[in-house]
């Protein structure tokens, strides 16, 4: 009995009603326009004054409601109140506007519905209370049965014995009446207002996009303060060894430290600029690091946190780096970076590193070049650094970065060194 009761006059049942109710205010501008047409279509009359011709202005206006409702933001409108008034979950709804013509045709429908129905219920919610009263008091109130009110059954000229039943039976079908309207409309707004397949698949490309802008900043967050952090960590605890008895060294372990974290501020403040405007070029942010100007920066500060790195360069028939494609020189600069982070953590002995460019240019300046960086070390040991697994978030957002153009990562033992291997295409552009 309770469980019944809350489903016809609980929380949620009277704000259907009121989402009804709501409805069929708003069906009023159209039914007065129609009323207008269909009272001049009568021979000038006033078309309030007649039932028939009241409902014709009704059946008029629904046309006119479903035309109006192509607009855009019909169904952000709809989907809101639906939301807060009918208590459909949000993930059954569509967000946006409707962009096709056969969701446009669908929240068309809604809001006729909508519209429709409402506008009965609302009339029903007018009128019926009223009636009920008088039904009710009909026994009591002597006055009211030479008054002539209602139709039918439903009137003063009904057994005052048997009146109060009628009206009471008449609140009892309104609340029911608004309780069906409501549920009906609840259940079929996911079927009208629910996502269309180009509505999830825009959804879904917005996630994809925000994914990979997440990833893009988790990588370049990664890159540059992991290394910034393995380098520094290494030169700190390299000065503190031999504090007493190199202050030389120590010296140059200390502004190594200083010219690292500057440049990973400017860095980290680079990418945070991403992550707030999403515009990497705006004034004062600094540059993204290349292998054309800052390899040697990069080199002097893995070497001064005491790791020996030899570097064969052969940067092709140019002599150096600024030939390279600038996307190309970041990523390349990047994954170099990530190598030698991983070396400083993870090896246990000096680095060789390769970069060459491979291949060669045709007269159009495409050709079939490739970037070869090849970065060999001793793994870790049980009693030195943390050896290697397989890798870790680094070599894969460096397998990204190469993925990204078009490129391949290998990472793993060879010969007994630990080797990371990297090509990049420079002739196709990336992908």
């Amino acid at each position: 009995m309770r469980a019944g009761l809350g489903l016809v006059l609980g929380a949620r049942a009277r704000l259907r009603w009121v989402h009804l109710i709501l409805g069929g205010a708003l069906l009023m501008p159209y039914f007065l326009l129609a009323q207008v047409g269909v009272g001049m279509a009568a021979g000038g009359v006033n078309a309030l004054n007649s039932f028939p011709l009241s409902l014709a202005a009704y059946a008029a206006a629904l046309p006119l409601v479903a035309a109006t409702a192509v607009f855009g933001l019909v169904r952000p409108l709809s989907v809101t109140a639906v939301r807060v008034m009918c208590g459909v979950p949000g993930d059954r709804l569509a967000d946006g506007p409707a962009r096709s013509w056969a969701a446009r045709g669908r929240t068309s429908a809604w809001w006729t519905l909508h519209l429709g129905v409402g506008a009965v219920v609302s009339g029903l919610t007018l009128a019926v209370p009223p009636m009920a009263v008088v039904l009710i008091t009909l026994p009591f109130v002597s006055g009211l049965r030479k008054a002539r009110l209602g139709l039918g059954w439903f009137s003063t000229q009904a057994d005052p014995y048997v009146a109060p039943l009628l009206g009471a039976g008449l609140l009892a079908g309104l609340v029911l009446c608004a309780a069906g309207a409501g549920a009906l409309l609840a259940r079929l707004a996911p079927v009208l207002l629910g996502p269309t397949g180009a509505d999830r698949l825009a959804a879904a490309e917005e996630r994809a996009a925000d994914l990979a802008v997440r990833n893009r900043l988790a990588r370049e967050l990664h890159d540059a303060v992991g290394h910034a952090l393995s380098a520094v960590t290494l030169q700190a605890v390299a000065a503190r060894r031999v504090l007493d008895s190199d202050p030389g060294f120590v010296r140059e372990a200390l502004a190594a430290i200083e010219e690292t974290t500057r440049r990973t501020v400017a860095e980290l403040d680079a990418v945070l600029g991403l992550l707030r405007d999403g515009d990497p070029a705006r004034p004062g942010a600094a540059p993204a690091p290349t292998l054309d100007a800052d390899l040697d920066g990069l080199l002097a500060r893995t070497r001064a946190a005491g790791t020996t790195v030899t570097v064969h360069q052969h940067p092709g028939p140019a002599g150096d780096w600024a030939q390279l494609p600038a996307i190309a020189s970041r990523e390349a600069y990047r994954i170099v970076q990530e190598g030698l982070s991983n070396a400083l953590r993870h090896g246990a002995g000096p680095v060789e590193l390769r970069i060459a460019v491979q291949g060669r240019e045709d007269d159009t300046g495409s050709g079939n070049r490739e970037l070869e960086i090849t970065m060999t070390n001793p793994p870790g040991t049980a009693a030195g650094p943390q050896p290697r697994t397989t890798g870790g978030r680094g070599l894969h957002g460096a397998a990204e970065r190469a993925t990204l153009l078009g490129g391949r990562v290998e990472a793993g033992p060879h010969q007994g060194l630990w080797r990371l291997r990297v090509v990049l295409p420079l002739g196709g552009g990336a992908r």
